[in-house]
């Protein structure tokens, strides 16, 4: 048996659980860091009188334990945890408090553990923005409890291969958001009618060092689930470059996760108090509680709180997260009893409650702690603690802690000293005939047809009538993950004739994970205090409304349905108005598919998909809406028919190479200027296009014309025989080739087969030269008028499209590019090889001192071989 003197100083004690601070050391390791901390007697290191030794030498150990961790700096990671004077939470960290355990397991220290997980990516290049398919993309998981998460932000320069200390110092713009990717708008462009634009954090990196930089950003109590972190470089001028000409500037980031989560939180059970104490250097203790689906207000009570100077406590209450200091608060001080009431709260979620003393408030306190639950579907009664219903059904399995209950689990019985006990039933409110009663939620069918093409059905639909007297409330289901890259549309169209004549409005709020069932029947908004929705609205004069939401939040979309009527005092409930609207609601990936001057682009981040508009022809916008830089149609035009006529230019070049029998050459400057000119026709990014055939195929074929075309002329300049010249026009095709189906855009691609081509003239010539003992070509006539001028004019050339070309010069500059390198041509292509003249006599063949006779009749078979002819001719 326990002695009565230890049973009271047991009584005496409280156990906590106590967050161990982080450290620098953890952005360096990438193992999952365990600390457990018991603590007995309270943080401060204070024991109870008369606990045994063996307690007093833990308590000096944890003493021992704080200053060491209160002694670790945050440079080395950028980042870490203030260490609070009052008790053991972090005065900086609202939501980083201990836990206090209930006094039925208060017999012995409980245990505290918190937990530090560590998230990386892969580094990644940065590009210019220029819509959100050129910006980078990192998704992360943030699990539950937790109380910080901080992103560690490097960014390092890089060029050829090596630190790229002298490339140019460019801002870096992060995005935050949680649940879908953030919709974004640096360039200050206009979004499409009806499209909701969801908001997010922008952080912006500067450079700190040449070649790296880093930066943090904190979030104290995040939301679980989802994170996803966007980045890019600013707009650049567009200046279009040769791939390896020179080393590019690259820009690499890598976002890092450290999440600090704090495990076996205490679980309180709705209808259940608690019974509690906080010692005098202890500063907050936090518990949660899951509301199930059809709640419609949880109401948070501190009761019997005792205290040196009354009831010195605040009570705050948060959804999904740990409180934060502008969370829902209320002060214990000021308000009795201390209930802080929260309606229509988030279904299928935990709700964090934290009671917090206040500063400087001395000695210990007591109190109890119950919540308690409304069902909508009982709504003159709270929850009883065990409801065989959608309570229990929607309960999940786990709570966490040792003191919840699972799913099945029967009643606790009330301990020996009664700490947990049921509570009443409380009386309804005034609100509650209205505010906290529910209304049926109709299903809808989802119908998935591709990526981000779902089409979610009504049941007996789409046709939906709107009663009068109640709303009609509709369940949208996105799915985590694989629906909060696409755009959420929704439709909405009034059957004027069901009015009957009456001025009459169907509004429609669309809210995220909660139904809004005001109790104002005459209310026309979506907002709460704590809850924000999308309104939509249909009548006689402007039957159609619609909705767009990029990028939607997953989970539960709640579409409520009212039908009011315009009188002169505002709008009022209709009295027998039953109107009926068409309701539509579907997954696109982009909004209006990106209209005739854009591209719907599917994208992809390690296993996460998206969709995009990639924008042209000067225009711009989320969807691709906004013409403020728009191209005409006039302009559009000029430049197709630049591009497309300059190629013109290579008749005469054909002309000249048929003239001097270069037919090979001529047929490739033909299969040049054709392709060239469908090619360009097909490439215009306005709607002045014009494609023959696939737009690969005219692509290939144009850089593959280019490049033959100047290898041709090249060889043909050589004079080499003709079996040697056929062979490398040949060899050379089967190379271009497949060079062009390695890179198409490389630099070597186009200057490799040149030099190449260039020896092979070098070498022929210079061996002419030797052998003859004079120049070749000999005359200066032919350096000065066609090799020089066309040498300059190809270097002209190259020297416009490597260097000058720029996205808003492409039409004119590429047009005279087409020009010089036909020009080219035309100067550097050799003229028709001299004949070699009329046979001179052939030498004399003697057989045995006769001379050799042919008589032509003979060798017609005119004659008989036979008879000899006199009149033979006789070949010398």
């Amino acid at each position: 048996m326990r002695s009565p003197r230890r049973m009271a100083w047991r009584s005496r004690c409280r156990s906590w659980r106590c967050r161990a601070l982080g450290s620098a050391g953890t952005a360096s390791s990438l193992r999952v860091k365990r600390r457990r901390l018991l603590m007995v007697g309270g943080p401060g290191g204070q024991a109870c009188r008369g606990e045994p030794p063996q307690t007093r030498s833990r308590a000096r150990s944890q003493r021992r334990y704080r200053r060491a961790a209160a002694g670790l700096g945050t440079a080395g990671g950028g980042w870490g945890l203030a260490r609070g004077s009052a008790g053991c939470s972090a005065s900086s960290v609202a939501t980083g408090v201990p836990t206090a355990s209930s006094s039925s397991s208060s017999s012995s220290p409980a245990d505290g553990l918190f937990v530090t997980d560590y998230f990386t990516r892969t580094p990644r290049k940065l590009s210019p923005f220029r819509s959100f398919a050129s910006i980078e993309l990192f998704h992360f998981h943030i699990p539950e409890d937790t109380v910080i998460a901080v992103w560690n932000l490097i960014t390092f320069k890089e060029q050829g291969g090596t630190f790229g200390d002298h490339c140019p110092d460019r801002s870096i713009t992060v995005y935050f958001r949680s649940g879908a990717p953030s919709v974004i708008n640096p360039l200050r462009t206009h979004f499409p009618r009806d499209t909701a634009v969801p908001g997010s954090f922008a952080l912006t990196l500067t450079w700190t060092l040449p070649n790296r930089t880093t930066g943090v950003f904190n979030v104290t109590s995040p939301l679980p689930g989802d994170w996803f972190l966007a980045a890019h470089l600013p707009k650049d001028e567009g200046k279009i470059s040769v791939k390896g000409l020179y080393e590019e500037c690259q820009y690499l980031f890598q976002p890092q996760l450290i999440v600090q989560r704090l495990v076996n939180i205490a679980v309180l059970y709705p209808g259940y108090a608690s019974e509690q104490s906080m010692g005098p250097h202890n500063r907050s203790c936090l518990y949660k509680v899951f509301v199930p689906s059809y709640t419609s207000r949880v109401l948070v009570e501190v009761l019997r709180c005792r205290g040196a100077e009354g009831c010195p406590l605040w009570l705050r209450v948060r959804a999904k997260a740990p409180p934060l200091h502008n969370s829902t608060a209320l002060d214990c001080r000021e308000h009795a009893p201390c209930q802080l009431a929260l309606d229509l709260p988030f279904w299928q979620h935990w709700y964090y409650v934290l009671v917090e003393r206040h500063p400087g408030a001395p000695g210990a306190v007591s109190f109890q702690v119950i919540v308690q639950l409304t069902d909508c579907s009982r709504p003159s009664l709270s929850r009883p603690p065990f409801l065989p219903s959608s309570a229990s059904m929607n309960m999940p399995h786990s709570f966490g802690s040792a003191g919840g209950l699972a799913l099945g689990d029967s009643p606790p019985p009330a301990s020996p000293n009664g700490t947990k006990r049921p509570l009443a039933a409380a009386a309804p409110t005034a609100a509650s005939a209205a505010g906290e009663r529910c209304w049926p939620v109709r299903p809808t069918l989802r119908n998935e047809l591709d990526t981000f093409s779902v089409h979610f059905y009504i049941f007996f639909g789409p046709n939906v009538s709107v009663p009068p007297d109640r709303p009609a409330v509709f369940v949208i289901n996105l799915l985590p993950v694989l629906d909060s890259g696409g755009v959420l549309n929704l439709e909405l169209r009034l059957n004027v004739s069901s009015l009957r004549g009456e001025n009459a409005t169907v509004f429609g709020c669309l809210n995220h994970e909660v139904p809004l069932a005001s109790g104002d029947n005459a209310s026309v908004t979506c907002e709460t205090e704590s809850l924000a929705g999308f309104l939509l609205s249909v009548n006689a004069t402007a039957s159609l409304g619609r909705l767009r939401i990029p990028y939607p939040q997953t989970g539960s979309w709640y579409l409520s349905l009212r039908s009011l009527c315009a009188t002169e005092h505002g709008f009022e409930p209709c009295t027998n108005v039953t109107a009926e609207v068409y309701l539509r609601a579907y997954l696109s990936p982009c909004i209006n598919d990106c209209g005739i001057y854009g591209q719907c682009k599917l994208l992809r981040t390690n296993n996460y998909l998206y969709a995009a508009c990639e924008c042209k022809a000067g225009w711009n916008g989320w969807g691709c809406t906004d013409n403020a830089e728009a191209f005409s149609y006039g302009f559009q035009l000029l430049s197709t028919l630049l591009l497309c006529l300059s190629n013109v230019m290579f008749v005469p070049p054909v002309a000249i190479a048929v003239r001097s029998h270069y037919l090979l050459e001529a047929a490739v400057y033909i299969f040049t200027m054709f392709f060239s000119t469908f090619y360009h026709a097909c490439d215009q990014p306005g709607i002045v296009v014009f494609c023959i055939m696939d737009y690969d195929v005219l692509q290939f074929c144009d850089f593959l014309g280019s490049l033959m075309s100047v290898w041709v002329t090249v060889i043909a300049m050589a004079r080499l025989q003709p079996v040697v010249k056929q062979v490398l026009y040949l060899l050379g095709a089967m190379l271009l080739s497949m060079a062009l189906q390695m890179d198409r855009h490389g630099l070597w691609n186009l200057l490799g087969p040149s030099l190449f081509a260039l020896g092979i003239m070098a070498i022929a010539w210079t061996a002419r030269t030797i052998r003859r003992r004079h120049c070749y070509p000999p005359t200066w006539k032919r350096w000065a008028f066609y090799l020089c001028p066309g040498a300059l004019i190809a270097a002209a050339a190259v020297l416009l499209y490597a260097f000058v070309e720029t996205e808003e010069n492409y039409f004119y500059i590429h047009s005279i590019w087409h020009l010089l390198i036909a020009g080219s041509v035309g100067f550097l292509l050799p003229p028709r090889a001299k004949p070699a003249g009329r046979l001179g006599p052939l030498p004399r063949r003697k057989g045995c001192g006769y001379q050799l006779c042919v008589n032509e009749q003979e060798e017609l078979g005119l004659v008989d071989p036979a008879v000899a002819s006199i009149n033979s001719i006789c070949t010398s």
